[in-house]
């Protein structure tokens, strides 16, 4: 081993006593996790140089156009104060021409589609749909409370804990600053989609009158916390029991831990592809642009989020309130975050919509196969009046063509 990776190991087992001292249990069970991630990198590097790696990484991130678009910039204020950041997609008189008409509807009216975003991501997230959309129909793409652009939750500075609930009330202020007219259609993945419900539960009024099409992608209605994360029953078991308390340590040693990420990347880049995708060939410059989506959120935002997941219950409300709009189910069939599983159970609560589960694809399956993805949307826009039938959404945002 080299003086440099003995070093890194060193270093993990003294954060590993430190975060002991500092939380118990918890912490022990985060000095186990910080001193084998160091080992398992000190592995790594004696194949492959640090630098060697770093430069691929930035060979990656420069070589895709990947999370590059941007749109019109806005802002819509939360009922706690917080800045939510958004942008707009216009489509021009050329490309837009006269509205569709939709069915039982007494005139013609705009129509704007709402793209929500997961846990531990941003707009970015939705790339590829936003590459192939452009031009054919208006979009709005937000970031959701203390991810991406937008401000840290303010409530949450201020000790309260956030809600998935809270989170539908921020999509209610998006689209009142971003779409106060017209139709919609809402698109969410994962937390995205679970937003989308807390929206339809506090703002039933909303979806009856406006809301045309709406789409499920990777998401739950609930009983999140019987998810086993693809490892065996005791293992997940004693997971469970420690979390929490890992993660809330965590968000205390904010600078610590932000150091201890980049230290050990590359166990984090391994973790996060598994979790992410389901094949074995997801295109490297996808793979790295995932990464730089999670890396982004801080580990105390991360901490901060998860305990809503468990609370999260609105099977009853989606049922309620979305029975009637036409609807997308979508999920990857080797989704170990929210597992298709649980997509079926929304679909059964939603008479008439299309279920689609995708082989050989994961929990970020929008950005590991696009094209499924942006066909079944463009599908379901058509379906609903909100595109022509015949609409070019062009290459379907492929990695091969992911369109500018």
């Amino acid at each position: 081993m080299s003086e440099s990776t003995s070093a890194d190991v060193a270093g993990a087992v003294a954060a590993g006593a430190n975060w002991r001292r500092a939380g118990g249990f918890a912490g022990a069970a985060i000095g186990v996790l910080a001193a084998g991630a160091a080992a398992g990198v000190a592995v790594e590097r004696l194949t492959v140089g640090r630098g060697m790696r770093k430069k691929a990484r930035l060979a990656l991130d420069a070589s895709g156009p990947y999370g590059s678009l941007r749109g019109m910039p806005g802002r819509a204020v939360a009922d706690d104060g917080t800045e939510i950041y958004y942008e707009v997609d216009e489509t021009g008189p050329e490309a837009s021409g006269p509205a569709p008409r939709l069915p039982g509807r007494r005139a013609a009216r705009p129509v704007t589609v709402v793209f929500s975003h997961g846990y531990c991501l941003g707009q970015d997230s939705w790339h590829f749909q936003r590459a192939a959309l452009r031009g054919v129909v208006r979009t709005v793409h937000w970031d959701q409370r203390s991810h991406g652009r937008s401000q840290r939750g303010r409530a949450q500075a201020d000790g309260v804990p956030v809600t998935i609930d809270q989170l539908g009330r921020d999509l209610k202020a998006v689209i009142d600053a971003a779409a106060p007219e017209g139709d919609l259609v809402l698109v969410g993945h994962s937390m995205g989609g679970m937003t989308m419900m807390a929206l339809g539960d506090q703002f039933p009024a909303l979806v009856r009158e406006r809301v045309v099409g709406a789409a499920f992608v990777g998401t739950s209605c609930g009983k999140l916390g019987e998810v086993s994360f693809g490892l065996p029953v005791a293992g997940v078991n004693a997971v469970r029991r420690v979390l929490p308390g890992v993660l809330k340590a965590l968000g205390s040693q904010t600078e610590l831990v932000e150091r201890g990420r980049r230290a050990t990347a590359d166990l984090f880049a391994g973790l996060i592809k598994r979790y992410s995708f389901g094949s074995k060939d997801v295109d490297p410059g996808v793979a790295r642009f995932a990464e730089r989506l999670i890396e982004g959120t801080p580990i105390d935002v991360v901490a901060e989020f998860y305990p809503a997941f468990t609370d999260h219950d609105k099977a009853d409300a989606l049922a309620a309130v979305f029975a009637a709009v036409p609807a997308l189910v979508l999920a990857g069939d080797n989704d170990l975050v929210t597992p298709s599983a649980h997509s079926e159970v929304v679909a059964d609560l939603l008479p008439g919509s299309e279920l689609v589960i995708v082989p050989d694809a994961g929990h970020l399956v929008m950005l590991e196969h696009p094209e499924v993805v942006t066909d079944r949307l463009a599908a379901l826009l058509a379906r609903v009046g909100a595109v022509p039938a015949a609409a070019n959404v062009g290459p379907y945002g492929s990695p091969a063509q992911p369109g500018s």
